[in-house]
């Protein structure tokens, strides 16, 4: 009886086994693809997408189409972009070391282009260089291209013809192989990718003709405040992937954290090797890995070169810092009636205004945060972590534990402290009153300002 049950038990296991070895089979021979959940953390591009792909012969089978798009990159600025499946930067392509690939590109672009995977080894044949490893793909064509991932790490795909213009005009994408087998786990996957753009005021499409004088500085092709925030819950472990293939050095910092650059381009920095960092520095034609572990609260990541944390930068303002435009301004309304004095005490005094600029332009500065104004713009993002956070959800702002908050120090009443508090329209100083409100000639939000 005993024998009998074993026979019984033995019968069932084979045919479990058999089972599981038929799914896995049909799964990469009829197309289908694998279980949803994948031997890996997925990658969360902001405000962007993941490539999916299907089985064929073998082969993970991953379609791009590269074309001209519109693009917001924040509300209120829509550009004409360049771009793969309606995107810039395009979907990510995720894949498994050891996978085999196949990639169509299909161009509906106007001229030639090709397509590069940057970093990726494999055969020359395959690199993606126009007139140099193939001919250019045409416009209306679509070419294959075919290489097993000997490697794994974060890469990129961008066009290799016409670069100033292709890749000025946002054609590029993350390219991330992940191991096999991940020593350490991670429980949030993020992928930033850097770029540049000059866009006149109050037209669409960005010069890719222009070499430094940039005026609009992104992540993932989005300016603050249209970017996405990243979110985490407090103690995960962490990995943002940064990739730039546009013209400028960026140093890029994570607020409230000390983190680890854990890889490059050429793969894993051996632990021995890593070292701590608050800002990473990501050259054109890099990319860099760091990992941390998140600390609650609501932490700004952003690039530390000072005019890139700002949106539709102008060069060409004369500097009045610090000069008294008592009197001159009047003066010069004779001439110009809509002329308004700025700029003498910083240029904080633009995030107060609603003044309408140029059409499809950003304010200089924006954003609202839980005490005002963020006065940020261009490549500038918030790191939200919470003790518990539901998975899908931006979380509301963070709600600060008793004493952890700066305030203002309390030496006086408030009655001292405000005397006499107006709001007035910085066009028309006429025109004032007690709380906030708008301007009724102009339309201009009123500005604090204390009666001397």
């Amino acid at each position: 009886m005993n024998n009998q049950s074993q026979i019984i038990q033995l019968s069932k296991t084979v045919i479990l086994i058999l089972s599981v070895f038929s799914i896995l089979i049909n799964s990469q021979l009829l197309g289908k693809n694998p279980p949803e959940d994948p031997p890996f953390m997925p990658v969360i591009t902001p405000n962007g997408s993941t490539l999916s792909w299907t089985m064929v012969d073998g082969f993970k089978e991953f379609r791009l189409i590269v074309e001209e798009i519109e693009w917001e990159i924040a509300p209120g600025m829509v550009i004409k972009a360049w771009g793969y499946n309606g995107r810039t930067p395009g979907p990510t392509i995720e894949a498994i070391e050891g996978d085999h690939i196949r990639i169509y590109v299909t161009n509906k672009l106007p001229e030639p282009t090709a397509v590069h995977w940057h970093g990726v080894i494999l055969p020359s044949g395959m690199d993606g260089i126009q007139g140099l490893t193939q001919p250019g793909i045409q416009p209306g064509e679509t070419f294959v291209y075919e290489f097993e991932l000997k490697q794994h790490g974060t890469q990129m795909y961008h066009s290799h013809g016409d670069e100033m213009t292709q890749i000025g005009l946002g054609s590029m994408g993350f390219f991330i192989i992940h191991p096999r087998i991940r020593k350490q786990p991670i429980d949030r996957d993020y992928a930033i990718f850097l770029n540049e753009w000059f866009v006149d005021p109050g037209t669409r499409t960005p010069n890719a003709n222009v070499m430094t004088d940039f005026n609009i500085f992104t992540f993932n092709s989005r300016a603050f405040p249209g970017t996405a925030p990243l979110v985490a819950k407090t103690g995960d472990r962490v990995r943002v992937r940064i990739a730039n293939v546009a013209q400028e050095t960026h140093p890029i910092h994570l607020h409230g954290h000390s983190f680890k650059v854990v890889a490059t381009d050429g793969g894993d920095i051996p632990s021995s090797a890593q070292w701590p960092e608050t800002t990473v520095l990501v050259a054109p034609g890099q990319t860099r890995d760091i990992e941390f572990i998140a600390n609650p609260g609501d932490w700004a990541l952003h690039c530390h070169r000072r005019h890139h944390p700002m949106n539709a930068m102008g060069h060409d303002i004369p500097n009045v810092l610090g000069v008294n435009q008592d009197g001159v301004e009047e003066k010069i309304r004779d001439l110009l009636p809509n002329y308004m004095a700025m700029g003498e005490k910083g240029m904080h005094e633009m995030v107060e205004m609603n003044m309408e600029g140029p059409i499809n332009t950003l304010p200089m500065m924006g954003g609202e945060g839980p005490f005002g104004k963020v006065a940020m713009g261009g490549m500038f993002t918030i790191f939200k972590v919470r003790d518990f956070l539901p998975d899908g959800v931006d979380p509301e702002w963070y709600s600060n534990p008793p004493g952890t908050i700066s305030r203002l120090v309390d030496g006086e009443s408030a009655e001292e402290k405000v005397p006499q508090l107006l709001f007035v329209c910085p066009m028309h100083p006429e025109v004032h009153q007690s709380g906030p409100g708008s301007c009724p000639k102009c339309g201009m939000n009123l500005i604090e300002k204390y009666k001397k």
